[in-house]
């Protein structure tokens, strides 16, 4: 509540739904002075158990989509209950009123749902899960709480017709475009929501979408910062590094930038990320561990072999290498100092229209606006 995040109307419903009844037994939340997800059961260490559940931490509830076994981390987190403050802040997004229908993309621990059911009324929230077992866990959770909310198996990329026209569509995992069922499942006027980005990087910013009159698209800014888990319809296939750099880094055209790491790289949840993919469509970067006072940034592009790599030092000029048909680097760079040049716009400043015929995403006005197709 200090921070903003939990504004006072949404008091009642975190009190009715506390994060801790909807929780599994083995629960992976993320210890900060760690820096890494933790196991922790409730069997074994239920004070343990309970300070995590009630703290502003993000908590893995599966890995590797449900193949994962024992109890230490797996692979790739796919699926959580997220920290508080991100959710109460979503919600806050969602401008959500009682008696207003309600579909959400994502159930996971149905904590989310519940939530927005407390304030929406029982039966005006169906929530949809792409995962057999989270579904069921999920069925089970609402009896719990007297099948408050519907819970439906099934890809949400597709939205659920059966219950539209929906006054709220929201999210609860990142997408690389919005589908247009949702747009076109939620009335006009009514609002969707969701974490977008770009395949830059995994940052993500919550659109907040107003759907047009007419049904035919739907525009607004993006609210804030944040990171989760894809729509696993979206997710990106992995990057092979060798299938791009086939020999050695000095195979690839050099040359220098002035850029210096702590300029281009920013804080984690800073909008210089986020910006630079609105600018570099289909290219993925990925920053190497520092060594010895180096730090390699790599850039893939996700439609042909380029490739380029930046190689910031302490106190040198950073070198650079590029390959392929795209200067990758040659188009960051430039999209870095658009970004500078405009006064380093933050997440707020930028904005989302979606239609059927794709996405354009704008900075400050939505006539202004670029469509986010590439090579």
């Amino acid at each position: 509540m200090a921070a903003g995040a939990l504004s006072p109307d949404w008091v009642s419903a975190y009190t009715a739904v506390p994060r801790s009844a909807v929780l599994p037994d083995l629960i992976w939340p993320f210890d900060m002075a760690a820096g890494r997800s933790v196991p922790v059961s409730r069997t074994e260490s239920p004070d343990a158990w309970q300070e995590y559940a009630d703290a502003d931490v993000p908590v893995v509830t599966q890995w590797d989509d449900g193949q994962h076994p024992g109890t230490e981390p797996g692979e790739v987190p796919t699926s959580s209950a997220s920290m508080p403050s991100v959710v109460f802040r979503m919600l806050q997004d969602m401008d959500l009123h009682p008696g207003h229908k309600v579909l959400e993309i994502g159930t996971a621990t149905l904590w989310n749902a519940l939530l927005m059911a407390h304030r929406a009324g029982p039966g005006n929230v169906t929530t949809m899960e792409v995962d057999g077992a989270l579904a069921a866990a999920a069925r089970a959770t609402a009896a719990r709480f007297g099948n408050s909310v519907r819970v439906v198996h099934g890809d949400g990329s597709g939205g659920h017709r059966e219950g539209a026209p929906y006054d709220r569509i929201m999210a609860t995992c990142g997408v690389r475009s919005v589908p247009f069922a949702w747009v076109e499942q939620c009335r006009p006027g009514g609002l969707v929501v969701a974490p977008w980005g770009t395949h830059y990087s995994h940052g993500d910013a919550v659109a907040r979408l107003v759907v047009a009159p007419d049904g035919k698209s739907a525009a607004g800014r993006f609210t804030g910062p944040v990171e989760f888990m894809k729509l696993r319809a979206q997710r990106p296939a992995a990057v092979e590094h060798s299938a791009y750099v086939t020999g050695s880094v000095a195979d690839g055209e050099e040359s220098s930038t002035a850029l210096t790491e702590a300029e281009f790289a920013g804080e984690r949840f800073g909008p210089e990320r986020f910006a630079l993919g609105l600018r570099v469509p289909r290219c993925l970067h990925v920053v190497a561990d520092k060594r010895d006072g180096a730090r390699p940034v790599w850039f893939y592009g996700l439609s042909d072999a380029s490739w380029a790599c930046v190689l910031f030092r302490d106190r040198d000029t950073a070198r650079v290498w590029q390959s392929g048909p795209r200067r990758l680097w040659d188009e960051v760079e430039a999209a870095f100092h658009w970004w500078a040049g405009r006064g380093r716009p933050g997440h707020t400043r930028f904005g989302l229209t979606v239609t059927a015929e794709g996405e354009r995403v704008w900075l400050d006005d939505p006539a202004d606006s670029w469509a986010l197709t590439g090579p």
